[in-house]
């Protein structure tokens, strides 16, 4: 467990978070969406059958964190389907309202597709 305000651990190329400190190994689906005047829009993230959110700590999931050498880009939009032995799939949406967010929000992107390709 952490001590209180230790970093989360901050991966060089991008990972995802559900839970602070545990990587989720699972590679999700993506679709981003993007205005006409591109200053607005999101991305969805669907798991299917997410590795680090069980029956036993689905309702302690507050968030998505979206980790870089950067920082943290963060969403409470989380969305579950349970069956009934395990998380089915896991839907998470991240928004963005100007230019810069989602230019911060691509170079998470480019690290985390690195990250993918380098394991």
């Amino acid at each position: 467990m952490k001590a209180k305000g230790e970093m989360t651990k901050i991966s060089e190329n991008g990972s995802i978070q559900f839970i602070k400190g545990e990587i989720e190994k699972n590679q999700p689906e993506i679709h981003i969406f993007r205005n006409v005047d591109g200053k607005k829009g999101y991305v969805v993230y669907k798991f299917r059958k997410p590795t680090t959110i069980t029956l036993e700590n689905f309702n302690s999931i507050q968030k998505m964190y979206l980790i870089d050498q950067e920082g943290e880009l963060e969403t409470r939009r989380i969305d579950l389907s349970i069956s009934e032995n395990y998380i089915k799939e896991v839907k998470s949406t991240y928004n963005w309202n100007s230019e810069k967010e989602f230019e911060r929000f691509m170079r998470f992107s480019t690290r985390y597709a690195n990250s993918l390709n380098n394991n």
